[in-house]
């Protein structure tokens, strides 16, 4: 399979793509996955929403290019990345990572790492609405120390 990588305006069901990236996979003794959600709620401030934008075409390759390192670094070779973009609503799904290898280290330590460098190099732009407007996300300072943090890790 190698590399799955989807930047996409439509919802998707975790569940059921992490059940189809498996599929037929006897040769992969591990699956790890990690499924980020809007929330309804950020820091005491109500949230209505979220809007993702992306510089099309250039957001999906610079991913797929992470994607690669970690997988090879990894020594994993199946990842599949689905992020959404547009308008998200509370509990709905806005990342899948998923990894799939012959051991569980592997897998966990290339979603947790992919994820920390989705969360701080994917040229994506969050903004979130609320009952008081609207503001942009940036990366908090524990995203920067985590994804510094993957530099060094196995």
């Amino acid at each position: 399979m190698g590399l799955d990588i989807r930047v996409q305006d439509r919802a998707f069901d975790p569940h059921g793509e992490c059940a189809a990236f498996v599929r037929g996979r006897a040769d992969a003794g591990a699956l790890a996955s990690f499924v980020g959600y809007c929330r309804d709620e950020t820091a005491g401030r109500a949230v209505t929403g979220l809007t993702i934008q992306q510089y099309e075409g250039f957001t999906q390759a610079e991913i797929a290019r992470l994607a690669a390192e970690i997988a090879a670094r990894f020594g994993v070779g199946d990842l599949l990345v689905i992020h959404r973009v547009g308008a998200i609503a509370p509990g709905e799904a806005i990342v899948l990572v998923a990894a799939l290898s012959v051991h569980r280290a592997a897998a966990f330590d290339a979603v947790r790492v992919l994820m920390d460098y989705l969360k701080t190099d994917a040229p994506l732009w969050k903004k979130e609405a609320g009952p008081d407007g609207a503001r942009w996300i940036e990366p908090r300072g524990e995203d920067h120390q985590r994804r510094a943090a993957a530099e060094t890790s196995a």
